[in-house]
This record gives C-alpha cells, structure tokens and sequence, in this order.
C-alpha cells in the first residue's frame, strides 16, 4: 500500500511540477492525489488509526471521479469560457456534497455504496469516454499521438477501478479489491513511465520537455546565435576587402571589377540570410493585448495584395463572427503572412485562397485554405521541422512554418494542417475559449 500511494503521489507531483500554469496538468495532479490517498487511507488503517482512516476513504471514494471528470473536460478543451468552468465544476461537485451529509448518518453502509455507485459511474464512463472520442476526432498527427497514449493509459485503469472498487463494494462492502486493481496500477504507471520516455505523457517528458518542437528550436537558435556573430565577421572582411580590391584595379579594367562586384553582392546576399536566419530563431517574447481578429486579417491581407497580384491569388474571407481575442498582434500577423507566402507558392499558375472565421468546438478557428498543389503524406509531418523547405522559391529558407508554429504555441492556441496532393493546403490557428475576450 505503501508502494501505491508513493508511485501515483510522485507522479501527481512530477506532472504538476512540469506545468502547473496548465489547467490540465493541475487536474490530472489532483486526480492522482486523490487516487493515491486510498494507499494512505490502508496504513492509517494498519495502525489503528480509523478516524484518519475514514476520511482518507472517504476523500479517495469522492474526490477521484469528480477530478477525473474535471480533468477529462479540460484535457479536451471542452470546460469553455471562465465563467462557465466555474459553474460546471461547482456543478459537478454536488455529489461530494451531499456524499458528506450521508457518510455523517450512515458511515459505510451498503446504502452509501449505492448512492456513490450511481453518480460515480457516469462520472468514470463519461470520462473514458471522451478522452477516447478526443483521440479519435483530433486531426493533427502530433496531438493525435498524445492523446492516444493518455487514453491507453487512463482508460483501462478507470474501467477497473469502477468495477473492483465502486462495483464490488455494493455487492460486498467488505471486499478487498487491490490486489485486483494493483495490475492495472501497475500497468499504467508501467505505459506511463515508457511513453514519458518515448514521447511524453501530459507534457512530460525524461527529460521534462513540453513538445519536440520545442527542443528542436531551442537547439537550432542555440547553434545559429553560436555561428551567427563568426559568420557575420567573416563576410564582412569579405566585403570590405572586396571594396579595397575594387579601388586597387583601374577604371579600364571592367571584367576584375565586374567580378569583384559579384564577390561585394554575393557577401551582402549571405549577411541577409544569416540575418534572417537568426531573427526568425530567437526566442519568441509575446506581448498580448485586446485585439479583434477580423481586423487583423484584414490589414495582414493589405500588405500581401502585391503578393496575391503577383501570384494571380484570389482571396475569399468568410466571417461568422468577429471576435476580441488576447493575442500579440505582431507576432500572430506575422504568422498568418507566412502562411498566405507558401499558399501563393504553391499556387504558380494562380488559384483561391480562403479565409474562414469561425466557432470551434475548443473555441476560435481561424483557418487558411488554398487551392494548390497540396503537400503529400510523407511531407506533412516534417513541414513544421526548422529548415525543412518543399524548395520553391528560399526565401524563407525553411524556417517560416516552424516559425508560424512557435507562435501558435507560445500563445497559448494550436495549429492544424491538412492537405492532400493536388486538392490544396488547410492550415488552421485554434484558440482556447479562455483567450476569448467577448
């Protein structure tokens, strides 16, 4: 019992140490929490403590399904706005309530049992089902696996737990369930412990990152910010020794300063690339404010109309509604640019772009969706990888998407991409209700 308690008490502390700002993450800790207080309450009981024993019962009988309904709604971006999270919490805690009020007059009852059994259930199956239907409906590979594996790991466990623990406990209030339920402990601290490793469960991962994109980034800016300032001062003794050279030939002779003018363009070519290169790899430092997204499109389509003339791009936009979000204009603006530069790319012969604005289930999407030559497959998952480039024009030497995406994450949203080859591009920004300021 010792043990049990120990392994799920530590990991509601590593998952709540790795992100406590993360509403998920502080729920899937108090689940463990109060998971793990059933191990406590056995020890208490070892040693004759019933009164601490009891309550420690009590907390673990009540407290785990309303954390792991909590948690499941949070997880799949389904609490809503603020207001609402509040009033569905208070909602769903009711039972513990009036749990309480039947614990004073009955203790452990097979009565108390019953009633427990009756609104836990559909607090468990609910649960279960949701984090499978999450899983099953997410469209983007990376958050698809992620939510695979928190379903493999919670779901057998908690269909266990109702039948060995509130189940059985109406049948027989005596009955010792944990050496039944301690196999699916096991197994998914077991899952739990290899996928920490593997890929990260909640955001965790040995050792603690929250996204492989997030390591990658930090390891690409880290080496170009190493390489940036020699690079830069090789090319410029380049150009200056060029300059020095091109007053050194006379005037007659043209062909030595034509190639000297070649060496000075080629040297200012290189010192803008690096540049670029080492602007878009900086760490990303937002500054959000109220902003009204529809205007922001607009004006980010403004400045790209010679780029939709150029590339003989229509643009549709399709507003169903107009919301305030909590966001960082420049940045977010930025990042829509990148996207409408690889849709007119993909597009040579010309073609549509659509712009939609509407309601998503988590809360705001706003989705760009071009009629280009689409992106295969194999490709899809690498489109976000720095320097990863299709090679059409090099401009953004392959880190504009990655950019785009360090942005998505860092404010809080989630981006989307789905294509298929010769039907065109979708990439979609999704907000949380939570950023929603109307």
């Amino acid at each position: 019992m010792l043990f049990y308690f120990l392994a799920l008490f530590t990991a509601a502390v590593i998952v709540i140490l790795n992100n406590r700002h993360n509403e998920s993450n502080r729920w899937a800790s108090f689940f463990l929490c109060s998971a793990s207080i059933g191990g406590l309450a056995a020890i208490f009981l070892e040693y004759e403590f019933f009164t601490a024993a009891k309550i420690m019962q009590f907390i673990n009988y009540t407290f785990t399904p309303y954390a792991i309904m909590v948690f499941s709604f949070s997880y799949t971006g389904l609490m809503g706005f603020k207001h609402t999270r509040i009033k569905l919490k208070l909602y769903l805690s009711i039972p513990i309530l009036f749990m309480m009020v039947l614990f004073l007059l009955l203790e452990y009852s097979k009565l108390f049992f019953v009633v427990l059994l009756l609104w836990s259930a559909p607090y468990y199956l609910f649960s279960c089902y949701i984090l499978v239907v999450s899983f099953w409906r997410e469209r983007d590979i990376r958050l698809k696996r992620s939510r695979f594996i928190t379903a493999i790991i919670i779901v057998p466990t908690l269909i266990a737990v109702l039948l060995f623990i509130y189940v059985a406990k109406v049948i027989s209030p005596d009955f010792e369930f944990f050496n039944y339920i301690a196999v699916f402990i096991i197994y998914s601290l077991a899952v739990g412990l290899l996928c920490t490793f593997m890929y990260g469960v909640l955001g965790v991962k040995l050792r603690f990152e929250h996204d492989p994109m997030e390591s990658t980034m930090r390891a690409v800016s880290t080496g170009t910010s190493m390489l940036n300032h020699t690079i830069k001062n090789e090319i410029g003794k380049i150009a200056i020794s060029t300059e020095n050279l091109k007053d050194l030939f006379p005037d007659s002779n043209e062909q030595s300063k034509q190639h000297m003018q070649i060496i000075t363009n080629a040297s200012h070519h290189m010192l803008e690339m690096v540049n670029r290169i080492h602007s878009q790899m900086k760490d990303i430092i937002l500054h959000e404010e109220r902003i009204r997204l529809d205007q922001l499109i607009d004006e980010c389509l403004m400045q790209h109309e010679g780029l939709f003339s150029k590339h003989r791009v229509t643009v549709k936009c399709v507003y169903e509604l107009r919301p305030v979000l909590l966001c960082d204009a420049v940045h977010i603006g930025e990042a829509l640019g990148n996207v409408l530069m690889n849709a007119c790319e993909a597009m040579p012969d010309g073609g549509t772009i659509e712009i939609t604005l509407a309601a998503h289930k988590s809360g705001i999407e706003l989705s760009i969706h071009d009629s280009g030559i689409g992106i295969s497959d194999l490709k899809q998952g690498k489109v976000f990888d720095p320097f990863y480039s299709s090679g059409k024009t090099g401009r953004n030497f392959g880190l504009g998407l990655s950019y785009v995406y360090n942005v998505i994450q860092k404010s809080g949203a989630k981006i989307e991409l789905v294509s298929q080859e010769g039907r065109g591009t979708r990439v979609s920004f999704i907000w949380p209700k939570k950023k929603l300021l109307q």
